[in-house]
C-alpha cells in the first residue's frame, strides 16, 4: 500500500496551553525547566521549590510528591497533544493518511519536545505507579485512538483483514519509539519527516520484494 510525502505537513502546535494560575503552574512549569539539562532522579523538590519561588511544602500539598508532579506535568501535556490529534484527524480523510498523519506528529513532538520525550521514554514506565496515573490513561486513550483507525481501514478495505491489529498498533509505536530513542539520549537532532517516511514505508509496504 503506497504512502506519499506531504509537501506541507501541519506541524504540531505544542500544546500546553491548558491556562494554570498560581502556585500549581510555577511548580510545574520549574519542573519543566529542570529536566532539560538533569534527570529526573537528580531533581529535588527544593531545587524545584527554589527555582519556581514557591514553597517546598506546595509541592506536596498539591501533588503529593516529587512523582505526582511528574505525572500531572506528563498528563496535562498528553491531554493538550491528544485534543489537538483528534481535531486534525477529524478533517484528515482516508486511513493511510491518518496513519501517518499520527507518525509524524509523534516523531515531531518528540523531536520539538525532548521534556516530553525524556518523561515519556526515559522516567515513567519503570515506576510501577506510573500504570496507575492518569497519564497512562492518557496513552490508553492514545493507543485507543490508532485502534480505532486501524478498525476504520478494515470496514473500508484499506488494511488485510487477517492481521492483528494490536500487533499493528504494537509495531508501529515501537518503530516510533525505538527509531527516534537514540536520538533523544544521545542529544542528537532528527528529520521527522524522513524518518516518518521510512517508518510508513515498512508498515504500509513490507519488507519483501514484490515479485
Amino acid at each position: 500500500m503506497p504512502t506519499s510525502r506531504k509537501k506541507s505537513h501541519k506541524r504540531v502546535v505544542q500544546p500546553g496551553a491548558r491556562k494554570k494560575i498560581g502556585g500549581r503552574a510555577k511548580i510545574a512549569d520549574a519542573l519543566k525547566v529542570l529536566l532539560r539539562d538533569k534527570e529526573f532522579q537528580a531533581i529535588t523538590t527544593a531545587k524545584i521549590a527554589s527555582t519556581s519561588g514557591v514553597s517546598e511544602a506546595l509541592i506536596y500539598r498539591y501533588f503529593g510528591d516529587k512523582r505526582g508532579l511528574l505525572h500531572q506535568v506528563l498528563g496535562d501535556f498528553l491531554s493538550d497533544y491528544l485534543d489537538w490529534l483528534e481535531s486534525e484527524l477529524e478533517t484528515t480523510k482516508g486511513t493511510v493518511k491518518k496513519l501517518r498523519m499520527i507518525i509524524h506528529s509523534h516523531l515531531h513532538l518528540f523531536e520539538t519536545n525532548r521534556v516530553l520525550a525524556k518523561i515519556l521514554l526515559l522516567e515513567v514506565r519503570s515506576y510501577p505507579g506510573y500504570f496507575d496515573s492518569e497519564s497512562y490513561k492518557q496513552v490508553q486513550r492514545y493507543s485507543g485512538m490508532i485502534m480505532d483507525i486501524l478498525r476504520e481501514g478494515v470496514s473500508n478495505g484499506s488494511i488485510k483483514k487477517n492481521i492483528s491489529l494490536k500487533a499493528i498498533r504494537q509495531a508501529m509505536l515501537g518503530g516510533i519509539e525505538h527509531s527516534c530513542l537514540p536520538k533523544i539520549v544521545f542529544k542528537q537532532s532528527y528529520s521527522p519527516d524522513k524518518m516518518a517516511d521510512e517508518l510508513c514505508l515498512i508498515l504500509f509496504c513490507g519488507i519483501l520484494k514484490q515479485k
